[in-house]
């Protein structure tokens, strides 16, 4: 690491790549802290857990206990240990002894994306913020981070339809079908505030514009490409190209079309069409085959979803314990062969032990470099990175490496 600062003071690293390998090696170096310990309040497992998209100061929790508790992860309570070990204690929590509360398990606690005064969460009492009524089991909600035209909660559930909530109305304003079972996992898109993702008990994970009517995509695992795709710069030279090639090549005439029953020389498109009377075929999204529709990205239950920053690739996770990499602009399986623990340790990069029960949830802070996990223990532990640079000189207190500037 002295290495590096060395270059960065004498220019021969560029800013942005001392940062990414400061970033790197903090991460790489990622352990059980045990110098910060949040206090849980929660009597029931971890069900959720997110920091907050504004400040990345306040760490929300949901729990089974039907309990939502907040905390200042910046600054502590109190001290132990001689005044080594921060305590971060609960600033609230809101139980079922609430007027407002949950009566059964939460199962997902969400921020507001551009305010740390309201958050979103969702139980098994088949409740949304206790305003929106839901005709089952609520499994996940989600709200967009780049909305600016709307308010809406997208809430996946037992049943096989996602609610949209509008908070502004305070009613469910769109129902999206099309998954054959219950929706684990919602996502909205970073690039638009319009497009949302959903995954359900089917093996389905499905693209929705909400300004339509129906899906639009339906991710299929054995369509799949190899690698990244081309930097955009190389794509627009070889598109260029195809197209100067296709101008200089000769073009042949059109063939006059056929005038159709109806005389205006236009052939009518099959598409939308409204099949005849006693047709068994089942009228689908316009595009889309009914091979397509019924595509599985997992031969099991989705059960998570994750869009990249910047909104070029989706992580998905299922009951079938895979991961899978999607490139989103072509929707197919980039083939990244995440290893699961059990089949081959030696591809896993990091290894946390901690918990002496399953880990339900965790959460990233990029603003800390500190990593949250919730169990079944009730507890909720932070990771976070060595004290020690990497070759072995005391770097002292943590501040002193975030402290590090161009």
């Amino acid at each position: 690491m002295w290495k590096d600062i060395g270059g960065r003071e004498a220019g021969q690293i560029r800013p942005n790549s001392f940062a990414n390998r400061v970033k790197s090696h903090r991460l790489s170096t990622l352990q059980l802290s045990n110098y910060k310990d949040i206090v849980s309040p929660h009597k029931g497992s971890i069900n959720s857990l997110q920091v907050d998209l504004t400040e990345e100061r306040y760490l929300l929790s949901g729990a089974s206990d039907s309990s939502v508790a907040v905390y200042d992860v910046q600054r502590a309570t109190d001290y132990e240990g001689g005044g080594h070990i921060a305590k971060h204690r609960s600033v609230f929590v809101v139980d079922k002894q609430h007027e407002h509360g949950h009566k059964y398990a939460i199962s997902s606690a969400i921020w507001y994306p551009v305010d740390t005064g309201l958050f979103v969460t969702g139980s098994y009492d088949h409740y949304v913020v206790m305003n929106f009524k839901m005709p089952g089991k609520v499994y996940r909600t989600a709200m967009s981070p780049l909305a600016a035209s709307h308010m809406l909660i997208a809430a996946g559930t037992e049943d096989v339809q996602v609610r949209l909530c509008d908070i502004a109305s305070g009613a469910i304003s769109q129902t999206l079908s099309g998954h054959r079972d219950g929706i684990m996992t919602v996502e909205w898109s970073t690039s638009s505030e319009w497009i949302l993702v959903t995954g359900g008990c089917d093996g389905a994970i499905r693209f929705w514009d909400i300004r339509r009517a129906g899906c639009f995509r339906v991710l299929d695992q054995s369509q799949s490409q190899l690698g990244r795709r081309p930097p955009l710069l190389k794509r627009k030279v070889s598109i260029s190209k195809s197209l100067s090639a296709g101008q200089n090549s000769s073009v042949k005439p059109r063939a006059p079309q056929k005038r159709s029953a109806n005389g205006n020389g236009v052939r009518q498109s099959s598409v939308g069409r409204i099949p005849a009377k006693g047709s068994v075929r089942q009228r689908l999204h316009p595009g889309m085959l009914s091979s397509q529709d019924r595509a599985t990205a997992h031969y099991g239950a989705v059960t998570g979803l994750k869009v990249t920053e910047d909104g070029m690739y989706l992580l998905s996770a299922g009951s079938d314990s895979r991961i899978r990499l999607w490139d989103v602009e072509s929707g197919r399986n980039t083939l990244v062969n995440f290893e699961t623990v059990r089949l081959q340790t030696s591809k896993t990069c990091l290894t946390f032990r901690g918990h002496y029960e399953h880990v339900n949830c965790c959460c990233f802070s990029s603003q800390d470099q500190e990593l949250y996990t919730g169990g079944n223990d009730r507890q909720i532990l932070v990771w976070c990175p060595s004290r020690l640079i990497s070759d072995g000189v005391d770097a002292g207190p943590m501040q002193d490496q975030d402290n590090w500037s161009d």
